[in-house]
């Protein structure tokens, strides 16, 4: 049996990073695989980049990695893409959009926010037949089994870990590390199974919370004067996303 943790959703956020990379090393686990938004939110977007590129073995692409590398339409943005070195833009701008495997006869589907773009939002309370369209295959999936659809589907984006099952069919959702909407607490999933085997065996999704230090997290915005300071310092420590009115 082999284990994958897959991450997702660090938003610049390296002690909440730092904590996950520890727990999946005391885990003994080898393969990582991160779902995007590496960068944005928080303070340490480069710094980020640097520590994904060193641990994970794939990246995927992320909405907030998408709009970064274009022309900022907000000084927030602007900021933000300022932190970045020109290697790391470039880094950003190739990343694929999904990642197919097998695990335990299973084909696996990973990308970050829907087959069909980075930036639609599906969540776990949506109508069944929008969840569903997350087994479908698309002009950006990688479909390496040609038109059969995958059993399983993972993703990031949202911010909020689950698993549902749909008659036979897994839809997934890890959670973000560095900025996770439900708990206080950094977020992701392992995958265990037997990795890139198409014969049918035991498989398994874990979902693990990791406790990080906050206050350190909301310590590196100030000392560089993050825009969005007071937004941020709220969705961190209260778990609420900065749209909604309390």
């Amino acid at each position: 049996m082999e284990r994958i943790a897959v991450i997702s959703d660090i938003h610049g956020n390296t002690p909440a990073l730092d904590a996950v990379l520890a727990d999946i090393e005391s885990r003994q686990i080898s393969h990582i695989i991160c779902l995007g938004d590496l960068v944005g939110k928080g303070p340490h977007s480069s710094l980020v980049i640097d520590k994904v590129k060193a641990n994970c073995e794939l990246t995927i692409m992320g909405n907030w990695d998408d709009i970064i590398t274009k022309e900022p339409k907000f000084e927030t943005l602007r900021w933000h893409q300022a932190q970045l070195r020109d290697d790391q833009v470039a880094f950003l701008e190739q990343l694929p959009f999904s990642f197919d495997f097998y695990m335990s006869g299973r084909l696996i589907r990973l990308f970050h926010a829907s087959p069909r773009s980075v930036h639609e939002r599906i969540q776990p309370w949506d109508l069944i037949e929008k969840r569903l369209t997350m087994f479908q295959n698309s002009q950006y999936t990688e479909n390496i089994e040609g038109e059969k659809e995958p059993d399983v589907v993972g993703y990031g984006d949202v911010h909020n870990a689950y698993v549902q099952n749909f008659q036979g069919k897994t839809l997934f959702n890890c959670g973000s590390v560095g900025n996770p909407l439900e708990i206080t607490q950094a977020s992701y999933a392992v995958l265990e199974g037997q990795y890139q085997s198409k014969q049918i065996g035991s498989f398994s999704i874990q979902f693990v919370r990791v406790p990080y230090d906050i206050e350190l997290a909301i310590e590196h915005a100030k000392d560089v004067n993050m825009p969005e300071l007071e937004d941020y310092i709220k969705e961190l420590t209260t778990a609420k996303y900065r749209g909604l009115k309390d």
